[in-house]
């Protein structure tokens, strides 16, 4: 998402540009829901984007839920929710195929006065004037530069899944399948909100409820055991869908029975395919090395909770745009970039550590629980999840 977002910026600023895309296949169905803030359609409509219509599901108010399913908080905030592959796919229909280079692993980069070369697995290498890391949460770019710069287990997983509307609204009712809802079980939080339906299907009847269930994981002696699939093979960061462990959501759905409210335990059941993503947040030291750049999650990772992850790569990628037009050479832009984003990064990360500061079953000490408890109380979670407020705050 960064990278197409920054190859358009560069592309309307001028740029030749070309995007390396290290999947050896486009980019389809990897993802599920997000909620947008009015920053991201400007961002988007900048980058030539048309967000007004056909763009997700609105969503105008938040509802907290009791253990027995009843609303013991209420927010109105209207929001547009929608899915991480409309978005891509408006992006890449945006930048065109022409500019889009799958397969193209990176190994290593080397630059010197006069450019900047990527080299790839396949032995092929591609040469600019200025290369932009938007490689995610495992940047080979940012490792070459920055190899003390690890992502950092945030002690939980969240447990994600789709259900269709028509199976979703008689366990629900249509009033909270259309509301953001949450549900807040000890050390816990689960949440489910509107998105479209397959091929971004928007008529009623016809879309998808979005899923998160936030739950700790001891990184020693359980998160190990739920990356590991049925054939004892060990997964490192995630593991796909289809081979998650049929014990590993045996013991997720058993734990819906004993923690969530009827209606999000009912809807529960009947989620076929639930995918496991373990949290996980990062902040780079730097993010402009000579002629290299880092850009969304390669440079930042901000756990879900904010929901700015694309907000944040969309305004990475028009400041970085801005500084190259703004600078007498590559390497004086990138460094004004740096000097932009790097403390947005950092605010961004603080705000989502502390958005999960509760997403623990046990607490080192009293202050620290005290602390904790403030964010999951009921009216807080409804008005700092998957808001930008804080920005503004400060």
């Amino acid at each position: 998402m960064s990278g197409l977002f920054s190859a358009l910026f560069l592309k309307r600023h001028g740029w030749e540009v070309a995007l390396h895309e290290r999947s050896p296949v486009a980019l389809t169905g990897r993802g599920a829901g997000i909620m947008t803030h009015p920053e991201l359609h400007r961002a988007a409509a900048a980058a030539g984007l048309e967000t007004s219509r056909n763009f997700g599901v609105a969503v105008t108010d938040r509802v907290m839920l009791d253990d027995a399913g009843a609303t013991i908080a209420h927010r109105g905030r209207l929001q547009i929710a929608t899915s991480w592959n409309r978005l891509f796919e408006m992006l890449a229909a945006a930048l065109g195929d022409s500019s889009y280079r799958l397969g193209k692993d990176l190994l290593r980069v080397s630059q010197d006065e006069s450019g900047v070369v990527a080299h790839f697995a396949d032995g092929t290498s591609a040469a600019g004037d200025v290369l932009v890391g938007a490689d995610g949460l495992r940047s080979a770019v940012r490792a070459q530069y920055q190899p003390e710069i690890r992502p950092l287990y945030a002690g939980y997983v969240a447990w994600r899944g789709l259900l269709d509307e028509r199976a979703a609204v008689p366990l629900l009712t249509r009033e909270l399948f259309e509301r953001f809802s949450f549900h807040l079980p000890p050390g816990e939080q689960f949440l489910g909100y509107p998105v479209a339906g397959p091929g971004n299907d928007l008529r009623p009847g016809h879309r998808s409820w979005n899923v998160v269930w936030y739950r700790p994981a001891d990184e020693a002696a359980e998160l190990p055991r739920l990356l590991t699939d049925s054939n004892g093979d060990r997964h490192d960061v995630s593991i796909p869908p289809p081979l998650i462990a049929p014990d590993v959501i045996a013991e997720m759905r058993a734990a819906a029975d004993r923690l969530l409210p009827p209606q999000f335990r009912a809807a529960m059941a009947l989620i076929q395919q639930p995918f496991l993503q373990p949290v996980y947040d990062l902040e780079s030291a730097g993010l402009a090395f000579g002629r290299a750049a880092l850009v969304g999650d390669a440079a930042f990772v901000i756990r879900p909770h904010v929901g700015g992850g694309v907000v944040k790569a969309a305004d990475d990628a028009a400041t970085l745009a801005e500084c190259l037009d703004a600078a007498p050479t590559a390497q004086a832009a990138l460094r004004a970039y740096e000097a932009r984003r790097l403390p947005i990064g950092r605010r961004f990360v603080g705000q989502a550590r502390l958005l999960g500061s509760y997403l623990k079953y046990r607490f080192d000490s009293a202050d620290e629980a005290a602390r904790a408890a403030a964010y999951a109380a009921p009216e807080r979670v409804l008005a700092e999840t998957a808001a930008l407020d804080f920005l503004q705050s400060r």
